[in-house]
């Protein structure tokens, strides 16, 4: 690794804490408009081994929002364009991709035990509690992202457990399932900001109605129950808060540290 590349952080962190990330494998759960950040700021900040999952191909719709999005990069697998992006940054982190769409029948694929941390940006229920209850099995450091769609107000994203999030549905939805599952605690980013409805007079530009996902798409938009608005700033905003706090856990790095007598 080129020693001038991590200058910066370092002069944050320091060496034993870069040490840790260059040491570290996280894998991430999704890498679409919350997920591509969290893959973004974890690599630039030293990670050394990343697992990227994600089977979706790049869709035009993608461009408001996702990282890998662009006119050159539509029709493309997003964990193929992830990889080329990754190693673009830091050619010495390794990266292992997984197109694979993550629910409880493909979760055996993954050796949980592998990872030092692991980051949860899908936005099913059901694979979800797969990935958190496996994760909690191990007592591996686990973060889930709740509901980024049809928000406007980045400020309004707060880390909590899950027992102390309010206002978003799909918190709500996790809070009922973990408690049937006697998980009791949660790490989450989650919106204090109501849900604002779609405009679903604008059927002339929606993907429910006319999907424009690239051939080969295995889940396209036709077949999701709801396609949720976005925009450029809540879901990345979303993936860089995630991002910090697994840099800060893996380290054990807080800034109110700093301020102890």
């Amino acid at each position: 690794m080129n020693k001038y590349q991590f200058a910066r952080t370092r002069l944050t962190f320091g060496k034993e804490n870069m040490e840790k990330l260059y040491n570290a494998r996280v894998i991430v759960f999704g890498i679409g408009g919350v997920g591509s950040y969290v893959v973004e700021a974890l690599v630039r900040s030293g990670i050394g081994a990343i697992d990227i999952v994600d089977d979706d191909k790049i869709c035009l719709t993608n461009l408001n929002r996702q990282l890998y999005a662009l006119r050159s990069t539509i029709g493309k697998d997003k964990v193929d364009v992830a990889e080329e992006r990754i190693h673009d940054i830091n050619p010495d982190c390794k990266v292992t991709k997984w197109k694979t769409f993550f629910m409880p029948d493909t979760a055996d694929l993954f050796d949980f035990s592998q990872y030092d941390y692991i980051v949860d940006c899908i936005d099913t229920v059901t694979g979800k509690l797969e990935i958190i209850t496996r994760a909690k099995a191990l007592k591996k450091p686990v973060i889930s992202c709740m509901g980024a769609g049809n928000k406007v107000d980045p400020t309004k994203l707060k880390v909590a457990d899950i027992t102390r999030t309010s206002v978003c549905p799909l918190a709500r939805v996790m809070r009922n399932e973990l408690k049937k599952r006697r998980i009791k605690r949660l790490k989450v980013v989650f919106s204090t900001e109501k849900v604002i409805p779609p405009h679903d007079e604008d059927l002339d530009v929606s993907c429910k109605v006319n999907c424009i996902c690239p051939p080969g798409t295995k889940r396209t938009c036709t077949v999701r129950n709801q396609v949720p608005g976005s925009n450029a700033f809540v879901p990345s905003a979303a993936g860089m808060i995630i991002a910090a706090e697994v840099v800060k856990d893996l380290t054990q790095f807080h800034v109110t540290d700093l301020f102890k007598e």
